[in-house]
């Protein structure tokens, strides 16, 4: 799914690097320097989803949610249940594709939403019903 989505976001940089060359030669680069480029957005297409992957980890226990996210600067979360306030189940176009999901946990924190990405779309609606479950169970108004 990572793979496809960077892929996807190479084709408009790609597409104005193939009209740049055309016979328009907008700016007049040096053969290797274009294939240099165009292996540039490549290798980020490919490279960059596959670390991603190594580095992204989640938990979830009876008392908060541990997420583990970044490919270059990596950033641990911990959301105690008793500050979750809402869970999302989210699917997008790509993510469908591949039968994914990604679940969303919304806390009284600045710092932003946790999310887990990348989920088996029956995995992620069983993991919503849980944390549903657990942060209601927590008293206390989640603020």
């Amino acid at each position: 799914m990572w793979t496809c989505t960077d892929l996807l976001r190479c084709v408009p940089p790609m597409v104005l690097l193939l009209l740049a060359t055309g016979p328009w030669n907008w700016f007049d680069l040096p053969t290797w320097c274009l294939v240099g480029i165009g292996l540039i957005f490549v290798l980020y297409g490919v490279l960059v989803p596959q670390w991603r992957y190594l580095v992204h980890r989640w938990e979830v226990t009876e008392t908060a949610v541990y997420t583990q996210t970044g490919w270059w600067a990596r950033e641990r979360r911990i959301a105690p249940m008793s500050r979750v306030q809402t869970v999302d189940h989210r699917e997008g176009a790509i993510a469908r594709l591949f039968g994914l999901a990604t679940v969303r946990v919304t806390t009284a924190s600045s710092a932003g939403a946790l999310t887990i990405e990348g989920l088996d779309q029956r995995r992620a609606l069983d993991i919503v019903a849980e944390l549903t479950r657990m942060a209601d169970s927590v008293p206390g108004d989640a603020t």
